[in-house]
């Protein structure tokens, strides 16, 4: 399927082994106005991802070889492609692992193909919103001016070097969604720096230190350990 021609709709990867759910759902969003492609397992989606650039992926957490835990993490180190996971299980620590790993909304089967489409309607939306162009942003005593690249906090400008203002920029844009550290690696400082989280740590710091209260208990820039941050 041809990403290309497809200019006006949403392209939606669907990655689960069973194939008749992958059939049903498939002609379902595509009456629904979207376009889907399907991978039956893990490798096969991580390749069509690469290749086609979804706008969305709808990933199956149990599937034999590498499950959607995996195929999760991975696209998460490279991308924040809005993702729904589908799942058996239906307990919440379930639930939050998947938040941690910033997926994007959760479905437990069995579920309506309704539902579900009405689920990714939703998550697009959303990540519409946070598309559209930006000029400023404010939270609280902070605001940011995306046009002259500038940070105001409590009425008084801060000086910010080009990392610093680039990080913050990334953050805020993506404001309330956790951001891997490798993508905000290959963001904010380029894919050659992939794996190097120190740089990302040391000025994550730096950053607290001149928009925060206190530094050690941030309001604004936050840690998910072992994954990445966000903005609040």
């Amino acid at each position: 399927m041809n990403q290309s021609n497809m200019p006006d709709k949403d392209f939606i990867l669907i990655i689960d082994d069973d194939k008749t759910l992958l059939s049903l759902l498939a002609e379902y969003l595509k009456n629904a106005g979207y376009h889907p492609m399907t991978a039956a397992n893990g490798l096969a989606g991580l390749r069509d991802f690469d290749q086609h650039s979804p706008d969305l992926v709808i990933l199956d957490v149990m599937m034999p070889g590498m499950d959607g835990w995996e195929v999760c993490e991975r696209l998460r180190n490279k991308s924040i492609v809005p993702i729904i996971m589908l799942t058996a299980k239906g307990e919440e620590i379930d639930k939050l692992r998947g938040f941690r790993l910033g997926v994007d909304d959760y479905v437990t089967k069995p579920f309506s193909f309704a539902e579900l489409t009405a689920r990714v309607g939703a998550v697009m939306v959303r990540t519409k919103r946070t598309k559209l162009p930006m000029h400023e942003f404010s939270s609280g005593d902070l605001m940011i001016d995306f046009d002259r690249h500038r940070l105001i906090v409590s009425g008084h400008p801060v000086d910010l070097t080009p990392i610093e203002y680039r990080l913050i920029e990334m953050l805020a844009r993506n404001a309330h969604r956790t951001i891997p550290t490798e993508a905000l690696l290959i963001e904010v400082w380029g894919p050659q720096y992939a794996g190097e989280i120190e740089h990302v740590k040391h000025f994550v710091w730096t950053l607290r230190k001149k928009i925060e209260v206190d530094p050690g208990d941030p309001k604004h820039l936050i840690t998910e350990r072992g994954f990445g941050y966000r903005f609040e």
